[in-house]
């Protein structure tokens, strides 16, 4: 989001801190899309619970690649002739699985978002930065407060960003959710998922209701940090594209 300040407000730009872990999430979460993506393509399919495969209903099944409602199984086979035999069916599709690589990449990049996370939320609780330029207070919070500032952005043409802090309470309240809950939630549920990470911790998948659950929450949990990266970039151009990158590069007051 971009700040809804007059251009008179003044900015101090960007800690070095601030812009070093800016680049290093950002790059990654780009890279954690693109792998995820491959990843989803083999099973398209997101389900509720501890269990789910192409045999079980699913709770949302989405439109990408070929592997998405296929052609189904052939009549499934009994392995032996005693009630309740497991049995076993062929697909009839070919199925799309090429995606070894992106999982070892996802899990790879995704410490690109871990470690300069932790980093950046040490030093936000340090320098006062979380409390004073993240966290909405009480004023911001006020009666009016958000409809003021939601009316102002719905407004063409936008005020000029200074340029990092002080922001305005959309975007306090949208970097809040993102650093303090979307994040963590999507580092949380992609860990549950982890065969070896849930076996040493049989109780983080239940958390979330079973390994299945915390596949559906990761990826809501993406989508929400998609859609906050796509209005975030829309508002970087309408307010002062160079302006912005200049702070969130070189750094200085704009």
């Amino acid at each position: 989001m971009a700040h809804d300040t007059p251009i008179a407000v003044r900015s101090s730009g960007h800690a070095g801190w601030v812009r070093l872990t800016h680049w290093s999430i950002a790059m990654a979460v780009l890279v954690l899309a693109f792998s995820g993506f491959v990843i989803l393509k083999a099973h398209p399919r997101l389900y509720w619970g501890n269990a789910g495969n192409d045999l079980t209903p699913a709770l949302v099944e989405l439109p990408v690649s070929r592997n998405y409602r296929h052609g189904g199984w052939t009549t499934p086979a009994p392995f032996y002739r005693d009630v309740g035999s497991p049995v076993s069916a062929a697909r009839t599709f070919d199925i799309y699985n090429e995606n070894g690589w992106a999982r070892s990449l996802h899990f790879l990049v995704a410490w690109f978002v871990v470690l300069p996370g932790l980093g950046y939320l040490t030093m936000a609780t340090l320098t006062g930065h979380l409390h004073r330029h993240l966290l909405p207070g009480r004023t911001d919070l006020a009666r009016g407060s958000i409809a003021r500032d939601v009316a102002l952005h719905l407004r063409l043409p936008l005020p000029r960003a200074p340029g990092g802090p002080p922001y305005g309470v959309l975007q306090k309240l949208s970097y809040a959710f993102v650093v303090l809950v979307a994040l963590p939630v999507l580092v949380i549920t992609g860990l549950a998922m982890s065969p070896a990470v849930s076996a040493a911790i049989p109780i983080l998948p239940t958390i979330f209701g079973g390994t299945q659950s915390a596949r559906t929450l990761h990826f809501l949990g993406f989508s929400t940090i998609a859609l906050f990266v796509l209005v975030h970039l829309a508002m970087v151009l309408l307010t002062g594209f160079g302006r912005q990158i200049r702070a969130m590069t070189i750094g200085g007051a704009p």
